[in-house]
């Protein structure tokens, strides 16, 4: 018997493997931009990157502000003259290209979607890369859906976010949708703030937050199948 008729996915470190994206599409920009590349250039650009995102997380910075200003920040920490708006253009542009999905994922998700599930992505990335990553990818006849937070005018954790998904899925209830992610802070506490089901993706088996209910936590998407 099917327990979770709806399954909502977050993308990146759930079913894409992101940061090996994100390396190479920071490479083949760094080739575009004449910038040198080392994996110190790359490590002080990902610092960077995750503190501007982190606080775009808890609600205090713009998705705009921060693709941009991670680039400003970056090239001024090398001393470089470079154009961060185009920097961050195409970074993007390689990014959306770069569709590397983790271990199993497509199997489980085929297996799902044989099952009869309705499988959607929920995400904060930048819509333009997202789209072109998911069109590219595997999962394109597989998900009937992408709500992607520049589009809903909210992003996870936010209420808000997950309203817009209620809105247009009316046949997704409290007991009948599972959120499925990585992130701590955006799905597990986006499902927490919305009422709803959730399952924490952890191959890493960090530790959790005793402020959240996780109703599952498996180390691999395989134990998905086991779940709903």
């Amino acid at each position: 018997m099917m327990k979770y008729e709806y399954l909502l996915f977050d993308a990146d470190d759930t079913l894409f493997d992101f940061p090996k994206a994100s390396s190479r599409a920071f490479e083949a920009m760094c080739r575009a931009r004449d910038i040198p590349y080392s994996p110190e250039v790359y490590r002080i650009y990902h610092e960077i990157n995750l503190e501007l995102w982190a606080a775009f997380d808890r609600g205090e910075l713009s998705k705009e502000f921060v693709t941009l200003e991670r680039y400003v920040r970056f090239l001024k920490a090398l001393g470089l003259e470079r154009d961060p708006a185009g920097c961050n253009r195409d970074y993007l542009a390689a990014l959306g290209e770069g569709v590397y999905p983790l271990p199993h994922a497509e199997e489980v998700c085929r297996e799902l979607k044989r099952r009869g599930h309705r499988m959607y992505i929920i995400t904060n990335a930048v819509a333009s890369v997202q789209r072109s990553r998911l069109r590219g990818s595997v999962f394109a006849e597989l998900f009937e859906g992408a709500f992607i937070s520049e589009e809903a005018g909210a992003a996870k954790p936010s209420k808000a976010y997950f309203d817009y998904v209620r809105r247009r899925l009316p046949g997704l209830t409290d007991e009948n949708a599972l959120v499925i992610g990585d992130s701590l802070a955006t799905d597990m506490q986006g499902a927490n703030n919305a009422g709803l089901p959730c399952c924490w993706v952890n191959p890493a088996g960090n530790p959790g937050r005793e402020d959240l209910r996780v109703d599952y936590e498996i180390s691999g998407l395989r134990e998905l199948l086991e779940i709903v």
